[in-house]
């Protein structure tokens, strides 16, 4: 069972998902919500739901809080959206993701994104990346790759 609870968000017209309870490893955030759209992921929602494989993001996602994947240490799969423009302090803190592609709109990794991803191996940017920030990698032990991508 998966339950979302949303906040409106009246700057945008959009909703945020604000709270999350569930038990599946398989985790699809809804697109749309009471008739708008789900742009916008709270601090915490996620946080400590160690039993998350994977994770299915709407497409117009734009802003990601603070310790939404604290914890998640089976996370291994997560798509982040072409529309993502924020990543916030501690977003992916201890979690589990191997590979991460950061889409075109993100222009800078926050201090701590992604620190303590024990498996963290691989980190694809896109040109449009202007600032890695101090801290962001701190112990990820197993980081090899942070390849560049140029725009297409």
């Amino acid at each position: 069972m998966q339950e979302f609870y949303f906040k409106y968000i009246p700057e945008t017209d959009t909703y945020g998902a604000l709270q999350y309870t569930g038990n599946e490893p398989e985790i699809k955030v809804p697109d749309i919500q009471w008739g708008k759209s789900v742009t916008m992921l709270f601090d915490g929602l996620f946080s400590g739901h160690q039993e998350i494989t994977s994770v299915i993001l709407p497409n117009d996602i734009c802003f990601m809080g603070g310790f939404l994947f604290d914890g998640c240490t089976n996370l291994r799969h997560i798509q982040l959206p072409a529309k993502l423009e924020n990543l916030w302090q501690y977003t992916f803190v201890r979690c589990g993701i191997e590979e991460i592609i950061l889409p075109e709109n993100v222009k800078f990794i926050p201090p701590y994104a992604f620190k303590d991803c024990k498996n963290l191996k691989k980190v694809v940017c896109n040109d449009s990346l202007e600032e890695i920030c101090v801290h962001a990698f701190d112990g990820c032990n197993n980081l090899s790759e942070i390849i560049n991508k140029p725009k297409i």
